[in-house]
């Protein structure tokens, strides 16, 4: 399958170099030029089929023609060493559990999915070592360090915003040691994010060392969330829930609902989507506007989806036609303050027993918004309430359980890089390595 770039500038790739440049030359994000369609028989039987089996067929649609068969089903089962239940937490409204990989956030299935491709490129090419850089507000530096951790040939550099992650995220990633290095940012994630495709586009430093990108923007982070939207199909067609579904997506970066447009796109059949902001509202103003205005990204407590430009907007832009009318058609829009995060929490506890992370409570407080008579409504619960512990104790005035798996990584001892957002310094930084 061949890769082109949304800018339209920069020549065809290959998956192999889709994935190992992350970025193409152009500044563009790379897409497949073509979305199969996955024939009605798979949808008949998804009901009867396995959290693996199903991601296999999709990956197969995708990567079938670049990875051997055998070599793909071991990535994907590899990765898929957890589950992925649809829970409900109230009439026809069902939560997405996504926390229940190694570091507890959706992200285990790209960053997963991602280390263990690009292992079997660098494997296939002899290649001496790769050079990840990955940006974070929160949760996809941790399960991108996470998933690459001791990956021989691949050293991950982890660039997050000084004081704007979690301490239980910030340890997750700060911790490691070994082929992980984290750099703290004095800036925000927009910063951050900044450093990383500037380093892209420097010829000095992609002459000095080979850059990729583990962020949402590499096809091999964000094509893999494709899988767990059809498995939940599968989950609530088990139930009787499958007619008129309606996926409400917390969105930050928008690899994420891309993913499932994707899916959409492959035959899935899903209603429509909602994408649910916290004030970093950039999309919602896009819908209503038909005009896309970038703007620095502002602090909240669902600091995931703290972005200001979301880089794969370009992406849907594209798989659209540029159509804000066809986008508008398929996707509505939500925006949350803090107050009103914290307030969804704490009435969706103390009504049904259920407990959400703040990004996950956009998502709810959106379906119980806009959900229509007759339709199921499934929200990505992200990530573990435990890993935003303070916001979520405050706004249901209870302690909360803190899992086995995030206490170990409490535990460990910080290190970290201190950089400016100046990119000079960065740059200096890499060629010192």
């Amino acid at each position: 399958m061949k890769y082109y770039s949304t800018n339209k500038q920069a020549a065809d790739a290959t998956l192999e170099e889709a994935v190992v440049k992350g970025l193409a030359a152009d500044k563009g994000l790379f897409m497949p030029y073509e979305i199969k369609r996955l024939p009605e028989s798979f949808f008949d039987e998804i009901q009867d089929l396995s959290f693996q089996e199903i991601a296999y067929r999709v990956a197969d649609a995708f990567f079938g023609e670049d990875v051997p068969a055998d070599t793909l089903k071991q990535l994907v089962y590899d990765t898929l060493s957890f589950d992925a239940p649809v829970v409900q937490v109230k009439e026809n409204i069902y939560a997405l559990e996504l926390f229940h990989g190694p570091t507890l956030a959706f992200k285990d299935v790209g960053g997963r999915f991602m280390a263990r491709l690009l292992g079997y490129f660098i494997r296939k090419e002899g290649k001496q070592k790769v050079n990840v850089l990955v940006a974070t507000s929160g949760d996809t530096g941790s399960a991108v360090a996470n998933g690459f951790l001791g990956v021989e040939g691949i050293h991950v550099y982890v660039l997050y915003p000084k004081g704007k992650v979690s301490e239980i995220q910030e340890k997750q990633f700060t911790t490691l040691g070994q082929n992980i290095t984290a750099i703290e940012v004095e800036g925000t994630f927009d910063d951050c994010q900044a450093l990383v495709k500037n380093a892209f586009m420097d010829e000095e430093l992609n002459r000095h060392m080979q850059l990729t990108s583990a962020n949402s923007i590499n096809v091999a982070r964000f094509l893999p969330q494709a899988f767990y939207y059809f498995y939940a199909y599968a989950q609530l067609k088990k139930m009787g829930k499958a007619d008129e579904v309606v996926v409400c997506v917390p969105s930050g970066n928008f690899g994420n609902i891309t993913a499932g447009l994707f899916g959409k796109h492959m035959g899935l059949p899903l209603k429509r989507f909602i994408a649910a902001n916290n004030r970093n509202d950039i999309f919602y103003q896009y819908l209503q506007t038909a005009e896309y205005c970038p703007r620095p990204s502002v602090a909240t407590i669902a600091n995931a989806m703290d972005v200001g430009n979301p880089s794969n907007f370009a992406r849907v832009l594209d798989l659209y036609g540029g159509s804000h009318e066809r986008i508008a058609a398929e996707i509505s829009g939500a925006t949350y303050t803090d107050e009103q995060i914290r307030e969804a929490i704490q009435q969706t506890y103390q009504e049904t027993g259920y407990l959400l992370d703040p990004h996950g409570a956009c998502g709810y407080r959106a379906l119980t918004e806009q959900l229509q008579p007759g339709e199921t409504g499934v929200f990505l619960e992200t990530a573990h309430p435990a890993k935003f512990l303070q916001t979520v104790v405050n706004a249901i005035g209870a302690t909360v359980q803190i899992p086995e798996k995030l206490q170990a990584f409490m535990k460990g001892t910080k290190q970290t890089v201190p950089m400016s957002k100046d990119f000079a310094d960065f740059k200096a930084y890499l060629l010192s390595e």
